[in-house]
């Protein structure tokens, strides 16, 4: 018994066991509930490549142009993006290598410099 029926802090667990919990402490626990529910238990998805793969590494002519489109005066992330004429996410990947690299530096509202 969790806890004493008299005692007021046992009340939450004493109201869970009255509503028809079920004591869990190992996974097989949890799917022994579950199956009844699901109508069987079913194979476990297997975890395949995500729908939206990682962009493409730039090439060198992308990252010459984002590079030109930087200097010490802050520029936001969707003008490069603009200006660039790429996607967001190749934009990004740029600005991440050249900010571990220590060569940019962020700036507030989404703008970014060379140092």
């Amino acid at each position: 018994m969790p806890g004493s029926p008299i005692d007021p802090r046992a009340e939450g667990t004493n109201g869970l066991l009255k509503q028809g919990a079920t004591l869990v402490t190992e996974a097989a626990d949890v799917l022994a509930v579950v199956e009844p529910i699901m109508g069987g238990l079913r194979e476990p998805a297997v975890p395949g490549p995500p729908d939206d793969a990682l962009p493409d590494d730039p090439d060198a002519g992308t990252r010459a142009r984002i590079l030109e489109l930087l200097g010490p005066t802050p520029v936001g992330i969707d003008d490069l993006v603009r200006l660039a004429n790429t996607t967001p996410a190749i934009v990004r990947t740029l600005l991440l290598e050249l900010e571990l690299a220590g060569r940019i530096e962020r700036h507030r509202g989404g703008m970014v410099s060379l140092l």
